[in-house]
């Protein structure tokens, strides 16, 4: 094909120099980074289903949209207009990222599904398109209040850049419209929770001095300053785009309501206004502009930029034209005709209203929105958000009083671990540009599926006379069934039998959906996964339905004169432990399988793309693989419940002799499979983390272990800098954490563990847990988090060297030279080196180049606790896994609400009810500690277990002592001592005034 051009021509009028006529020079139907078979494949199927697309609002909350699949942006972008009331909605549009992570705006005339590649799995979100120059222009109350809300985002992404007192200025005005007049501890606890700048920590006294000044004015008052501030500097509404000079000086273009940018770093050193512009184009990667001759003169008439690609090009063109068209046209611009026989160049035009057919549509069409309320209640969880309110009727959110953070009032699935700089637990949203973000607003989840009720988590207030009967209901409910501690043994297999199928649907339902929509998956590995897995699901479903039936019976007859067999259930474990025999064979075929869905992901770049986009959905809360270990693990948990009620019973009991020989059918099971487990477990992590870093390939080579990974802090010129390490059967690694959207670890370093010597050396280096690391190739300094941390990495690093001295020439083999030093440092000689910048930014650009990576594994928790786990306490996790109902506690409330809890992989995850597919929220535990409440807690009930991990503090109330006794067994086999507290990261103002 000929060169592609893409051209925008100004034509004078009466008005003035606007940009009008289009001069096509090419032809290209094809989007950014979209090939031909991907467009021909898109368009030639799946047209008859239906669209569930996932929008975030400007507030943060996010809601589906189910569409048809030949459904446009306009009507995408109309149904979120409409949801939320929003009038003045030309200001703005929904943007995306595309395959190279930019964000680009949905555009209204094309099909959804012919702009985003995937989009039931991306992201949109509303933002502000159009920035007027005067806020004064907006008439609605209610649209300054959206575009403050994107001011907020602005600065917390540092898209808006200012100086410090400004920031802090703006953050104040936030502030007052969010929780009203200025509060000591009201200020303190919503600037602890709501991040509004990334540098927070050190303006925080400013912004309450500032906030102390705004006494009286109210929310809309608020809003209009924010936007008065914003608008006078010089990235208001600013959005880069990258490019170079015809001398090759980097710059970043971008386009505002006056016409087009150029900015040098975040200086602008040139504005050509639309009134100077003829016409704008690009060829390839060369962006144009053509001023008119009285401008530059006739000799320099046309200005060259060059951007990173054509699409780049294509995407800052589109953004030109429609803010041409918004802000300098009377009249939306008519779409071109088609050419009949041939056309060149784009044909894209601006689709929606003009600025001033905006304002005229408002002012005469007499249109105003039901005033929306703003409440300044001091109940914690007091608004609804902004997506999910009725028509007319949106609220603000109230004054918060609160001392830690709640993980069930936000809008995302994943608590993440505490955040290195505030220690503030987060929440990390799907599929967004940061995956560890907070959520700023404290607003109930509104994922919910079309049709679907709202769940009772979305509720704005938990009144007194709800909390009341919920109480009520318990005790009630506690008086109706059976005491006896085989009831309660019974339930647990019932309960953790209900998370163990909704596990195995991740594979049978789910994952074998994705699979075949795509029709990414060879017919041989298909008919390998699903016809071992298939049978195994369908005996469990009927084991299920077997043991709900049983338990029903036990609840139902719970009186002494019929008691009997239905007050039992060692019979039924019996029947199906027998059963379980006949699925040996499938189970022993788990290592075959494990294996060649590995190797079909990296030949089958169709299965690979599928597997990953897989794990970033909310029902695969787990990384992929290890849920096809949950069928040979789930034999290990009915040995340990079995042995339990064989405990309990008197061996004249007459449950008692199926317990015991349904215990020695599982047993004998167990058993056989018991080295298929070890290796598969270990395989599985490490394939894990094969996807989890960069820079090491291979890691899966035969006779590999893993046995430790934890953060340390190693020694350098700079200090002690935090990295990630992992400990193999041959090997050592440490990483450092990247800083894009994958969230994975970039190696630098590789150690042989053989001839490898560790000493303690606290003395010599005068900082606290340290020990230094002889190897051949350098020597290291690394220093832990406690004295405990310390010497469980020495323990584990002397077995390892062991280890190593048994296979020295298997481990010389499987080491990647590239990676070890390639100095010649004598190995007594202690490497304090800088780690180079070319390794830090080639991290960087490699990280650049990987698809989203969802931080929900144990590395990323152990990087933000600064702690450590080994592969035992991978094992004894495995073996403690419960799932069952709690009643969590609200902060400052009486209230209790009641969740389905599942305790898995060092975390708990935390469901509405027992039949939902995918979590609300999870807490990692790592760092935790669990007790039970204090006299100064207040709580006066029985069986309740405390959670606190600093000032975060979280209670829970269990059904029955034996329910209790397992949930705190449980949770302190993950959880760690209070010796893994960190010394070396600088402690934040609670801890240095002596807070926990």
């Amino acid at each position: 094909m000929g060169e592609i051009e893409g051209t925008y021509r100004s034509l004078q009028t009466p008005a003035g120099t606007r940009l009008g006529a289009q001069y096509n020079t090419g032809i290209s139907t094809l989007e950014p980074g979209q090939s031909l078979s991907s467009a021909l494949g898109a368009g030639g199927k799946g047209h008859n289903k239906s669209l569930q697309i996932r929008v975030q609002g400007l507030d943060d909350a996010q809601e589906f949209y189910e569409l048809e699949s030949k459904a446009d942006g306009q009507t995408l972008s109309s149904e979120v207009f409409r949801r939320i009331n929003l009038i003045e909605s030309d200001y703005f549009g929904l943007e995306f990222q595309n395959l190279q992570m930019n964000w680009v705006w949905l555009e209204p005339t094309k099909l959804i599904v012919k702009q985003a590649r995937r989009p039931m799995n991306t992201l949109f979100r509303l933002s502000v398109k159009f920035f007027p120059p005067d806020p004064g222009q907006l008439q609605e109350e209610f649209t300054r209040y959206l575009f403050s809300l994107q001011i907020k985002r602005d600065l917390m992404e540092g898209r808006l850049n200012c100086t410090e007192n400004t920031a802090a200025l703006l953050a104040s005005h936030l502030v007052q419209s969010e929780i009203g007049d200025y509060d000591d501890i009201a200020d303190r606890e919503f600037l602890k929770i709501n991040k509004l700048l990334p540098y927070e920590e050190r303006v925080q006294e400013k912004i309450m001095e500032l906030h102390r000044r705004h006494i009286g004015q109210t929310p809309a008052e608020s809003d209009f300053q924010v936007l008065e501030i914003a608008r006078k500097l010089e990235m208001y509404g600013v959005r880069f785009h990258p490019a170079a000079d015809r001398e090759g000086t980097k710059i970043n273009l971008a386009v505002a309501h006056m016409g087009l940018q150029v900015f040098q770093g975040h200086t602008k050193i040139n504005t050509f206004n639309w009134s100077k512009i003829r016409k704008l184009s690009f060829k390839r990667k060369r962006f144009l502009i053509k001023l008119h001759p009285e401008v530059h003169g006739p000799h320099q008439d046309t200005l060259e930029f060059l951007m990173g690609s054509r699409d780049q090009c294509k995407i800052f063109w589109k953004n030109c034209v429609e803010h041409h068209s918004f802000f300098r046209l009377l009249d939306q611009p008519q779409p071109q005709s088609k050419a009949i026989f041939f056309s060149r160049g784009s044909s894209f035009r601006y689709s929606g209203r003009t600025q001033k057919q905006l304002v005229e549509y408002v002012r005469d069409s007499g249109l105003r929105r039901t005033p929306y309320q703003r409440r300044n209640s001091k109940v914690r969880m007091s608004t609804r958000s902004l997506a999910s309110d009725v028509p007319k009727q949106v609220s603000r959110k109230g004054k918060l009083e609160i001392a830690s953070y709640d993980p069930f009032n936000s809008c995302s699935p994943f608590f993440h671990p505490v955040d290195s700089a505030n220690d503030i637990p987060q929440l990390s949203p799907f599929n967004t540009k940061g995956p560890l973000c907070l959520s700023p607003s404290f607003q109930m989840s509104t994922l919910s599926l079309p049709g679907q009720a709202p769940s009772p988590l979305q509720s704005p207030i938990l009144n007194e006379v709800g909390t009341a009967r919920l109480e009520e209901d318990e005790e009630g409910r506690r008086k109706r069934y059976p005491t006896d501690k085989a009831y309660f043994i019974a339930k647990e297999i019932l309960t953790t039998e209900r998370t163990y199928l909704k596990d195995l649907e991740v594979i049978t339902v789910w994952f074998r959906g994705a699979v075949i929509k795509e029709n990414a998956m060879p017919e041989g590995l298909m008919t390998l996964l699903f016809s071992n897995i298939d049978p195994i699901y369908e005996f469990h479903r009927g084991f299920l339905k077997e043991i709900d039936q049983r338990l029903a019976l036990w609840e139902g007859r719970s009186n002494a004169h019929v008691k009997g067999d239905y007050q039992r259930i060692g019979d039924v474990m019996l029947r199906n432990m027998c059963a379980l025999k006949e699925f040996i064979g499938f189970l022993q075929k788990h290592d075959e399988v494990f294996t060649e869905l590995e190797k079909a992901t990296k030949r089958v770049k169709k299965l690979e793309t599928v597997y990953k986009e897989f794990e970033l959905q909310k029902v695969c809360y787990l990384p992929l693989n290890t849920f096809l270990l949950k069928p040979i693990q789930r034999l290990m948990h009915y040995k340990l419940i079995l042995e339990r009620l064989c405990k309990h019973y008197a061996p004249q009991h007459r449950d008692y002799d199926d317990c015991k020989e349904a215990l020695k059918e599982v047993a004998e099971i167990a058993a056989q499979l018991q080295s298929s487990l070890i290796r598969l477990e270990n395989f599985q992590k490490l394939t894990e983390l094969q996807r989890d870093l960069i820079g090491i390939e291979n890691l899966t080579a035969p006779g590999r272990e893993f046995i430790r990974e934890g953060c340390l802090y190693k020694l350098t010129k700079k200090g002690l800098q935090q990295r990630m390490f992992f400990l193999f059967s041959d090997m050592l690694l440490y990483t450092s954490k990247g800083v894009t959207a994958t969230n994975q670890f970039k190696v630098h370093g590789q150690l042989p563990l053989h001839g490898m010597i560790v000493e303690e050396s606290e003395n010599e280096w005068s900082v606290p847990h340290c020990f230094t690391i002889y190897s051949a190739q350098r020597t290291i300094v690394v220093a832990a988090s406690s004295k405990v941390e310390m010497n469980k990495w020495i323990e584990d690093l002397n077995m390892a060297i062991d280890m190593s001295k048994k296979c020295q020439e298997k481990s010389d083999l499987l080491l990647d030279p590239s990676l070890c030093d390639r100095s010649n440092r004598s190995s007594d000689e202690v490497s304090l080196e800088q780690e180079s910048e070319d390794d830090m930014n080639s991290s960087r650009c490699s990280l650049d180049k990987q698809s989203h990576h969802r931080a929900n594994t144990t590395m990323h928790v152990c990087w933000h606790r600064n702690t450590s786990v080994s592969m035992s306490d991978h094992s004894l996790a495995v073996e403690n896994q419960l799932s069952g109902y709690l009643l969590r506690k609200f902060k400052n409330s009486n209230g209790w609400q009641k969740l389905w809890v599942v305790f898995t992989n060092f975390c708990l995850f935390f469901y509405k009810t027992h039949q939902e597919d995918f979590p609300l929220a999870s807490l990692p535990l790592l760092g935790y500690t669990v007790s039970t409440p204090e006299e100064s807690d207040s709580i006066h009930k029985e069986y309740v277990f405390k959670l606190q991990f600093k000032s975060h503090v979280y209670f829970f109330r269990a059904e029955s002592e034996y329910t209790f006794e397992r949930w705190m067994e449980v949770i302190k086999s993950a959880a760690s001592s209070a010796g893994r507290m960190s010394l070396l990261v600088p402690k934040g103002p609670a801890e240095m005034n002596g807070g926990s």
